[in-house]
């Protein structure tokens, strides 16, 4: 973990000690830094295990923000998704994973903009400040992603649309948990790639990986039909 030297912040900043060991406790409170005896400030390390449950909840809670949100959506709305998508749509195809991840964050919370609920609106915020340390490069770590949620979007807003707030909520957190399998499949991917060349180490010869995922574009399937879809 990196070692954070409060002086040398204070000196980069031009404040005083005070404030900056004052902003680091706030953000160890938030799980960002740990502080340890004798060692000082650190920055947490990024626990996969907890990445993966929040990203659960925030399908949960994006699911029904989601559908609280479909009958205040006005024609304005859809024509601003339908432009996001677009965008997306010619990020996925530049490989601009970067861009694609605003415009994904941009995509949702213009629809969940809509929903009545604060307290709904008030936990997807902290879910999402929780992840948005990670958020960034996660089209990176899963670049196939981009071109399936791209297909996915456009479902989505078909049910906005013309949907009921159940096919919405359902359909919006499966999208999301799409996320979390692909992030699951890969590792495991990559453990048995390891796993392979240890056992080819002992043997004098080392696998050599196919590069991963194929990129593609596929139609979006129905959650209802998917075993990883919740009930």
């Amino acid at each position: 973990m990196a070692r954070l030297n409060i002086d040398a912040l204070a000196r980069e900043l031009g404040v005083s000690p005070i404030p900056v060991r004052e902003a680091l406790r706030r953000l160890e409170a938030e799980g960002w830094v740990q502080f340890r005896p004798n060692v000082g400030a650190l920055v947490s390390p990024v626990d996969s295990t907890s990445w993966e449950q929040a990203m659960v909840a925030l399908a949960i809670l994006e699911g029904a923000a989601s559908a609280a949100a479909q009958p205040n959506l006005r024609k304005s709305d859809f024509a601003r998704l339908r432009k996001i998508s677009a965008d997306m749509d010619d990020a996925a195809t530049r490989a601009d994973p970067l861009r694609f991840s605003k415009l994904n964050r941009d995509l949702h919370d213009a629809i969940v903009g809509r929903c009545p609920n604060s307290y709904l609106l008030e936990l997807l915020d902290q879910t999402h400040r929780r992840l948005d340390r990670v958020r960034s490069t996660m089209f990176v770590y899963l670049p196939h992603r981009s071109e399936e949620a791209v297909a996915e979007h456009a479902h989505l807003l078909t049910l906005l649309e013309e949907g009921d707030a159940d096919q919405v909520e359902r359909y919006a957190r499966w999208h999301k948990l799409q996320t979390v399998e692909a992030y699951r499949a890969i590792h495991q991917a990559n453990d048995q790639i390891l796993a392979a060349r240890h056992r080819g180490a002992d043997h004098g010869s080392v696998p050599v990986a196919d590069g991963g995922p194929a990129r593609r574009r596929r139609q979006p399937a129905d959650p209802a039909s998917q075993p990883s879809s919740p009930a």
